[in-house]
């Protein structure tokens, strides 16, 4: 008697094919069908079509029929029967396992942000997403703006965006899905033989990065330096801004040289004022000045643009009690006569109850 007819089941074809099944998080290769609004068609051969939700696509990721794609199974058969797949999902696998060799290799590779922050640029490397804090940047790109001016931090950012920035991997979490990555590291090594060439006394050339109120960053071959305002001019400075613009070449010189940032000096690379000026004063002159400052202890007058004088509280003429508020103004002039003119330690003292 011949057997019964035996029904055929698809698992049976697939064994007799040796095909495996789909398993859910396997990664499978397929091409895709077509392109729709909201999903992707992907022919996945012998295990049929699978479907790719548009938001399982991946970012900035642009696809055409016939294009050859590598995804990760969420789903293995849906009621439509179509497979679930993921572009993004097996992408950030693969990258994972890329990023993993950087971060052991030490390698300095190059990233592009795709967008900003106030804290950094957003970054996607082999379809991780990950993120470059502002204070990872190097000088050449670090915002160096007023604190309160968020909205200049964020426009300077804005700028990097779609740039290439050479960087490392300073932390990378698989579990936690967390990616940093840092320009500071990656060119350290390169800064590192820089500063070693540079020694006090060298004279610079930079690029002002920054004003802020107590000076100027500036960036000297990727090494940040620091002028002070105290360092800008001989004479007294009150905005840094009135000296100095952001994107100014200049020539400085180096005063002290410190882990990680240059401290520089614009007027030491000018003849001291002071010097010739201070020719003009001698003890016993009566003298013309501006009251610039006004002290518990006296009022400090500008006798010419690189000589400032003080008057003492005990110079104003009502002994020591007498109140600098109340004898002098800001900006006005007065008649003194010089007391002392210390030209080591570069003082001149005045007196008002002496003047003529």
């Amino acid at each position: 008697m011949a057997d019964a007819k035996k029904t055929i089941t698809m698992d049976d074809l697939l064994k007799e094919e040796n095909i495996k099944t789909l398993a859910a998080s396997e990664v499978v290769e397929g091409i895709v069908l077509s392109v729709k609004k909201h999903e992707v068609l992907v022919d996945l051969g012998p295990h049929g079509v699978g479907i790719v939700p548009r938001r399982e696509v991946g970012f900035s990721q642009k696809l055409a029929e016939g294009d050859a794609v590598t995804a990760s199974v969420i789903e293995v058969e849906m009621e439509d029967g179509y497979s679930l797949l993921s572009l993004r999902k097996a992408a950030k696998d693969r990258g994972w396992d890329e990023i993993a060799r950087v971060v052991e290799s030490e390698e300095v590779i190059e990233v592009t942000a795709y967008d900003a922050n106030r804290g950094g640029l957003l970054i996607e490397l082999e379809g991780v997403r990950g993120f470059l804090p502002v204070s990872q940047l190097s000088a050449e790109h670090y915002p160096r703006v007023g604190s309160a001016d968020k909205d200049e931090i964020l426009q300077r950012l804005n700028a990097l965006v779609g740039k290439p920035i050479k960087a490392r991997v300073l932390d990378a979490d698989r579990r936690a899905n967390k990616l940093i990555f840092s320009e500071k590291e990656a060119i350290k090594d390169g800064l590192s033989e820089r500063f070693e060439k540079l020694k006090i006394g060298d004279t610079v050339k930079g690029i002002i990065t920054g004003v802020v109120d107590y000076g100027a960053f500036v960036n000297v071959e990727g090494i940040e330096g620091l002028i002070h305002i105290s360092e800008i001019s001989w004479e007294r400075v009150s905005n840094p801004t009135d000296y100095v613009k952001v994107g100014q070449n200049i020539e400085a010189k180096v005063i002290a040289i410190d882990k990680e940032r240059l401290s520089l000096s614009l007027k030491q690379l000018q003849e001291d004022p002071w010097l010739s000026e201070v020719e003009k004063f001698k003890k016993g002159d009566d003298v013309e000045g501006t009251v610039t400052r006004i002290t518990p202890f006296g009022a400090f007058v500008q006798l010419s643009p690189a000589v400032e004088a003080l008057v003492h509280v005990s110079e104003l003429g009502d002994g020591d009690g007498a109140d600098p508020e109340k004898v002098f103004t800001l900006n006005e002039r007065k008649n003194f006569r010089v007391l002392e003119v210390d030209k080591d330690n570069r003082k001149i003292s005045l007196s008002l109850k002496k003047a003529k």
